[in-house]
């Protein structure tokens, strides 16, 4: 594995928001108070595109301040995560022209799931909010790091495997205490 191409935080979070579902977007209210919000997205590799009710707060907020804050990632024992600034421009387009197939794709289950039809998701979520990133930022504690396990051949899968095992493995101290009882 190329470790310097995966610490690139470009290259870091640009394997984040290919992988992950839903993003956390925080905006600037009116008022000058924040407002963050979990959010489906599509990534084209240049751009942030999201769904949105015409009037959610959110919308209301880029009106006044299209600065943006993302954040996504796997946040477990080394809150491995990508952090972008961005600005955000309200389409003019309906989601119904201009949203991907892809993003519909990449969510049918979860709208199955809650009973929304691809329908009933554009005529809700009409409008079409467009992010450019400005600067990436990762951010991560001193292991190896989640987006770089996650490209290794099963590498979430032997973290989860070995997570168990720590678990089910007795400690010293148990051990002293089971010979005790």
């Amino acid at each position: 594995m190329d470790h310097d191409l995966a610490l690139t935080p470009v290259r870091r979070i640009d394997r984040l928001l290919r992988t992950q579902p839903v993003l956390w977007l925080s905006s600037v209210r009116p008022d000058g108070g924040p407002h963050i919000v979990p959010i489906w997205f599509s990534w084209d590799g240049l751009e942030v595109l999201i769904a949105s009710k015409p009037n959610a707060q959110k919308v209301r907020n880029l009106r006044a301040n299209p600065s943006v804050m993302l954040a996504l990632g796997e946040p477990e024992d080394d809150f491995d995560v990508g952090l972008l600034e961005g600005r955000a421009e309200l389409l003019d387009t309906h989601a119904a022209g201009g949203l991907p197939s892809s993003h519909l794709d990449k969510y049918a289950d979860r709208m199955a799931a809650i009973g929304l039809s691809r329908d009933e998701f554009l005529a809700t979520y009409s409008q079409l909010i467009r992010i450019r990133p400005t600067r990436f930022l990762p951010w991560h504690g001193r292991t190896t790091l989640w987006s770089m396990r996650q490209w290794a051949p099963e590498g979430r899968v032997a973290a989860a495997i070995r997570r168990v095992a720590t678990l089910l493995e007795p400690s010293a101290d148990q051990a002293v205490l089971a010979g005790l009882g």
